[in-house]
C-alpha cells in the first residue's frame, strides 16, 4: 500500500475560503484529465471536460460567490452539511442539472431524483446512484442515522475511469460488491459513518487503485495506512477533508 498526504492548505473547518485556498490532484484517464478539487468535510469539485461538477456544497467551507458555476450538482442526502440551499444558489444556473437523493424529492426545486440503483447519463458523463446507509451506528432511538433507501452514493465514470463518491454510509453489502472503482471517496466520521477498520474492509473488498478517505471529522486518517499496509495495489490519498 501507497500513502500520500497532502500539503495543508486548509486547517480544520473553513469559513468562506477563496476559490484557490484548496488542495487539487488532477487525475488522468483516457478521455482527459480529472481534476478534484478538496473543498472539506464531504464537499467536492470535480472538474472534467470543460464541465464543473459539485457534490454536497456546504457554504461553511467556502465563499461560493467565488467558485466556479456548476454544471452538475450532486446531492448525497437532506442533512444540512450535504444540502444547502445557499450554497446551492450561490452555484447553479438554468442550465445547471441538480441530482438529489431520494429523500430530498421536493426540496429542491427542478432537481432530477435518483433513487438507489438507478442510472442516467448527464453531462456525457455515466452516473450510478448506489445506497449510503448505516447498519450498526444509530441514533439512542434505535433508528439509523442513514436509513436504508434514503442517501445516494454516486459512480461517475470519465472516460475508462470509475470513481465513488460514497456519501455518509457504512460498509454496506452493495459497496462491497462494486468492481472496477479506480477512486473511492469512503466517509469515516463517527459515530454517522464509518470507523477506519469499516473503511478498510470495504477498501480490500473493492481494491480501488486510490483511496481517499473524506468527510472523516475528528477520526485520524493515517489509521488507514496501518490497517491497509498489506493492500499494496491500494494508494491513500489524504487530504483536508475533515
Amino acid at each position: 500500500m501507497r500513502w500520500t498526504v497532502g500539503v495543508a492548505l486548509v486547517l480544520g473547518l473553513v469559513v468562506a475560503a477563496p476559490a484557490g485556498a484548496f488542495e487539487k490532484d488532477v487525475l488522468k484517464t483516457s478521455a482527459g484529465d480529472l481534476e478534484i478539487t478538496f473543498v472539506g468535510h464531504g464537499t467536492l469539485i470535480l472538474g472534467f471536460g470543460g464541465k464543473t461538477i459539485h457534490v454536497d456544497p456546504f457554504e461553511n467551507l467556502a465563499d461560493y460567490s467565488t467558485l466556479p458555476k456548476a454544471d452538475l450538482v450532486l446531492i448525497t442526502h437532506g442533512h444540512g452539511d450535504h444540502l444547502d440551499a445557499e450554497a446551492l444558489a450561490a452555484i447553479r444556473t438554468p442550465g445547471t442539472t441538480v441530482i438529489v437523493a431520494g429523500i430530498c424529492e421536493g426540496k429542491v426545486e427542478g432537481a432530477v431524483v435518483m433513487r438507489n440503483g438507478e442510472e442516467r447519463v448527464v453531462a456525457g458523463i455515466p452516473i450510478a446512484a448506489v445506497p449510503a446507509y448505516n447498519l450498526q451506528h444509530k441514533r439512542p432511538d434505535g433508528t439509523p442515522f442513514h436509513p436504508k433507501g434514503e442517501g445516494n452514493g454516486y459512480v461517475l465514470t470519465f472516460g475508462g475511469t470509475r470513481v465513488l463518491v460514497a456519501g455518509d454510509t457504512e460498509n454496506v453489502p452493495e459497496l462491497r460488491a462494486l468492481k472496477g472503482i479506480a477512486v473511492a471517496f469512503l466517509p469515516m466520521n463517527l459515530p454517522y459513518t464509518m470507523t477506519p477498520e469499516m473503511v478498510a474492509d470495504l477498501a480490500r473488498a473493492m481494491q480501488p487503485t486510490i483511496l481517499y478517505p473524506y468527510h472523516y471529522g475528528n477520526t485520524d486518517p493515517t489509521l488507514l495506512v496501518t490497517l491497509l499496509q498489506g493492500e499494496p495495489a491500494i494508494e491513500v490519498r489524504i487530504r483536508q477533508m475533515k
